[in-house]
């Protein structure tokens, strides 16, 4: 990372941050053929997802770093009013993260960042509230990441609890559902 965007990082809980303004700011600076695309993946109920892709350079287009954001409309104070506008920016972030721009400590958002200790602080899972499939949540089992079905629980996105050959159960934590409560055609990915 350059210098310029280190000395306009600010602290989080202890950790190093590039907001996502100076990203986009950098990425337009240093990418004149570059460019940031979103989009609205789904808006059901509350529940928003987007997706963002960044391309360097528009003449090379199978190059391009994507990131995901989820947000529930009205949890929380900036989703109570821009869910959508903070669900793109978020989106837009990691895109940006993972191809390198704004990385010190973390990938991780100031949102999923508040997001995380706000739940940690109620008591409440990751899996009951926003996804955080991206490299958060991986399966004891097999190493592979975790998703999290419709009816909110995670499981093993590699379905290594069912395809393991053994005749025993697969040892069920809070993170992991049941043979019987989720069905391969009812998982949204």
């Amino acid at each position: 990372m350059t210098k310029e965007l280190k000395e306009k990082a600010i602290d989080i809980k202890g950790k190093q941050y590039v907001l996502v303004s100076d990203r986009v700011l950098f990425f337009n600076g240093e990418y004149p053929k570059g460019m940031i695309q979103t989009k609205l993946i789904s808006y059901e109920g509350k529940k928003i997802v987007m997706e963002a892709r960044v391309t360097p350079d528009v003449s090379i287009a199978d190059r391009y770093f994507t990131g995901w954001s989820q947000e529930v409309e009205g949890v929380g104070m900036v989703n109570s009013t821009s869910a959508l506008e903070n669900a793109e920016t978020s989106a837009v972030g990691r895109a940006l993260a993972m191809m390198g721009i704004g990385v010190i400590d973390s990938i991780a958002s100031v949102d999923e960042i508040t997001k995380a200790t706000n739940r940690a602080s109620v008591g409440v899972s990751p899996s009951t509230t926003t996804q955080a499939h991206i490299g958060a949540n991986h399966c004891p089992k097999c190493n592979a990441v975790m998703k999290v079905s419709k009816v909110g629980k995670s499981y093993c996105s590699a379905l290594c609890w069912k395809t393991t050959g053994t005749t025993t159960e697969p040892t069920v934590t809070s993170e992991q559902p049941t043979n019987n409560d989720i069905k391969r055609e009812d998982v949204p990915f």
